[in-house]
């Protein structure tokens, strides 16, 4: 299948999606031209799930960055915190920048279905991401309790909670794992904006990209849709939403 083809597949659900790969051949770009930094001078983190696809279909080129430090859990959800956070920040190079991407992500198999991929070496296809659609499913059956999070499974009744608290948007939405990917987004990128502020860097650059990652198919590769794409100059505490420019 032609890349054109594969694109067309995901853009059906999020039009600006590139493959990861181009997503970060563009970043490099723009550190080295915009920056003028060398990518060894950028410290990687990234929140995004545990999941293994997100290991296998992870960009090779990103390797080129220091790092990378894993802040996330299920779905993303930056649970390492402002502990992470601070352990981070104390390891990017003093003439460097930190780049920062996160979000949750979704299936999205080549023939279109969204919250399912087909994993190599299955023969049917499993649900991605899990939890996510674990979560929705206890909020459509009534089953979340408000407040209700546990020592055993922390991470899940987070994710449960945060549905929880969009109920009847996800509920009357079209497609409501979609919604319900697009509720965990806005609360990744809040949290990370969060800890973003009440974090010291002794750098020149705090680089945030959110995106919703979406995996596909074992032959179809993985895709970001950007949703932010900030540059704090640490310089000058200017910010800027370059978005536009990314996209």
């Amino acid at each position: 299948m032609l890349k054109k083809q594969k694109l067309a597949i995901i853009r059906a659900w999020y039009p600006n999606a590139m493959t990861t790969i181009d997503s970060v051949n563009r970043l490099i770009d723009f550190v080295e031209e915009t920056l003028e930094l060398e990518p060894t001078q950028v410290m990687l983190a990234d929140s995004i799930c545990s999941d293994d696809v997100n290991s296998i279909q992870y960009p090779a080129r990103a390797m080129e960055f220091l790092g990378p430090f894993k802040m996330g859990g299920l779905d993303g959800f930056p649970f390492t915190g402002l502990t992470g956070m601070g352990a981070f920040a104390s390891h990017v190079p003093d003439s460097g920048a930190v780049f920062i991407y996160y979000g949750p992500h979704i299936g999205i198999t080549k023939t279109g279905v969204i919250g399912e991929i087909h994993r190599l070496g299955q023969h049917q296809n499993s649900g991605c991401c899990g939890a996510a659609k674990g979560a929705l499913a206890k909020l459509l059956t009534n089953q979340i309790v408000e407040g209700n999070i546990t020592e055993l499974d922390y991470q899940m009744n987070t994710i449960e909670q945060i549905l929880w608290k969009q109920k009847d948007r996800i509920v009357q939405a079209e497609t409501p794992l979609f919604e319900a990917t697009e509720v965990i987004y806005e609360a990744i990128d809040k949290r990370i904006n969060e800890l973003v502020a009440q974090t010291s860097y002794t750098c020149k650059y705090v680089i945030l990209m959110g995106a919703v990652l979406v995996n596909s198919d074992s032959d179809m590769g993985s895709y970001t849709s950007a949703k932010r794409f900030d540059v704090i100059d640490l310089t000058t505490n200017e910010r800027q939403d370059l978005l536009a420019h990314f996209n």
